[in-house]
């Protein structure tokens, strides 16, 4: 059956189907466009640059001699006609491109296609992403909106230009060091996020000729954290009250995967700070060095460092790219939480680099005594009101167990946030997780506990430092719990809105 093009007076198309054509004579190709329009031209066009097979339809006659005249093969065909694809050898169709700015129409001959054959892939054009929705129930099997795509296209453009001036900005600061040294400040206790993105800092600076040290206070607690180190071979210095060499030593400091000098790292609270790279949500005004670079739409600071060592076109070495990608890794929890398309093209750039022998034996260590206890002390302890459970593991020595416990505690059947706290050496050590849709946890735990320490974090995963002050030297273990329990228990509680008292659990 073939449709004929013709006009009555006023010149609108008519359509009159032939029904005695042959098949083999209809136009045959794997895609069809319908619509002619500036997008659907397009797409056409690019189709054919490509070699690709593509017949195309439009219901304005004038437009369809124009294409033909520009060797598009093109049939008249209005989207609203159940016949729509009576002019086409519907058995060589693979995909067809619905491409008008007509959302109905768009839907309707969604319609059409999918009553003929539900093989036949369809990818529709919609001007919102409510009209998204409306093609996608129509049947669409993938729906396009121009506003976005350009507004994202944009947006890539603009964060290159972002990145360039980034890399040109801290290579500059990099070369002024001259024949003195970098201190790469992380933060206390620090994690395979901080560790692998200070090793990349470190990595960009001898790159350009400066010497660097990668400094931090603290212990590196966790088993997975220390088999991180072994293996990897990263070299780092602990510095503390008893190790009291002057930073002065330093022509430049930097801060990675933290940003306000006092606050859970090793610097004074006046430190005069050079570069600060970091994904955490922090208050800007706070905020002062002469690079600043802070992603919170990054799941980790190893995606940034990532992207500098691209943008600088450094090249990454086998055990520096499995630093990298595990620290992406861990602090998204297998791109679980916080995670976003940056990461995942970082680690896709950083997998096939990696030492996945090393990744596995990093990810599989013995647990210590001292875990087992910390995991045994906090789901004894747990209280729980509703969906929230917070609880008591006791004096600890290793901080990352809590974070553990939170996430072990998290898989707690009508659990939706886990607060798990313990009592370090000087303060109150405080992990959070949170599956709770409703509940930005960072922000909950910063209202709580900011103003007694330093406390901050993301939607699902925070954590809170509470000095002990003049109770650090206590030595009456029930009177400190008591403490704790005053301060954390209460203050979240009231926080999140539930009243405190006999748990549930």
């Amino acid at each position: 059956m073939e449709v004929l093009a013709s006009t009555d007076g006023s010149g609108k198309v008519t359509g009159m189907r032939n029904d005695d054509t042959n098949d083999d004579k209809k136009p045959q190709a794997p895609y069809l466009v319908i619509g002619s329009g500036r997008i659907g031209s397009a797409v056409a066009r690019e189709l054919t640059t490509r070699n690709k097979k593509v017949v195309m339809i439009d219901k304005d006659v004038g437009k369809v001699e124009t294409l033909r005249e520009q060797e598009f093969e093109t049939v008249v065909g209005d989207l609203n006609d159940p016949h729509l694809l009576d002019p086409i050898d519907i058995k060589s169709i693979e995909t067809v491109l619905v491409l008008s700015s007509d959302v109905a129409a768009n839907s309707t001959a969604i319609g059409t296609i999918k009553r003929i054959s539900k093989d036949i892939q369809v990818i529709a054009r919609a001007p919102s992403t409510v009209a998204k929705s409306e093609l996608e129930e129509a049947g669409a099997d993938s729906v396009i909106v121009p506003p976005r795509i350009v507004a994202d296209a944009t947006i890539r453009i603009l964060e290159h230009a972002e990145s360039v001036r980034h890399a040109s900005n801290i290579l500059d600061i990099l070369r002024s060091i001259g024949d003195k040294k970098l201190a790469i400040v992380v933060h206390d206790n620090p994690d395979p996020d901080a560790m692998s993105s200070a090793v990349a800092l470190k990595t960009i600076a001898a790159s350009v000729g400066a010497e660097s040290e990668i400094v931090y206070r603290g212990e590196i607690g966790h088993q997975e954290n220390k088999a991180f180190v072994n293996l990897l071979h990263i070299d780092m210095d602990k510095l503390d009250e008893h190790n009291a060499r002057s930073m002065s030593d330093f022509k430049k400091i930097a801060m990675v995967d933290c940003s306000i000098p006092g606050e859970n790292n090793l610097l004074p609270k006046d430190a005069i700070v050079d570069i600060i790279i970091d994904h955490h949500p922090v208050d800007m005004k706070k905020i002062h060095a002469d690079h600043v670079d802070i992603r919170p739409n990054s799941g980790a600071t190893a995606t940034i460092m990532t992207k500098y060592l691209q943008e600088m076109d450094i090249p990454v070495n086998k055990d520096l790219a499995t630093a990298l990608l595990y620290g992406i890794r861990t602090d998204t929890l297998g791109f679980k939480r916080n995670a976003n398309p940056v990461d995942l093209t970082a680690a896709a750039f950083l997998y096939p680099l990696a030492d996945h022998e090393i990744l596995s034996r990093i990810e599989t260590p013995a647990i210590s005594t001292e875990t087992l206890e910390t995991f045994g002390e906090a789901i004894r302890n747990r209280k729980v009101k509703g969906s929230y459970l917070v609880t008591n593991a006791g004096i600890i020595r290793d901080r990352d167990a809590l974070a553990q416990a939170a996430d072990y505690l998290l898989n707690l059947e009508g659990i939706t946030t886990v607060l798990v706290y313990g009592i370090g050496e000087d303060c109150i050590h405080v992990s959070g997780r949170s599956r709770d849709i409703r509940l930005n946890l960072g922000e909950v735990v910063q209202r709580a506990f900011g103003a007694a320490g330093s406390a901050g974090g993301h939607a699902t995963t925070a954590g809170a430092q509470i000095p002990l002050g003049v109770f650090s030297d206590t030595r009456d273990r029930q009177a400190l719990m008591r403490m704790a329990e005053e301060v954390v228990m209460k203050r979240f509680f009231a926080t999140v809105g539930v009243e405190n008292g006999d748990s549930d659990v």
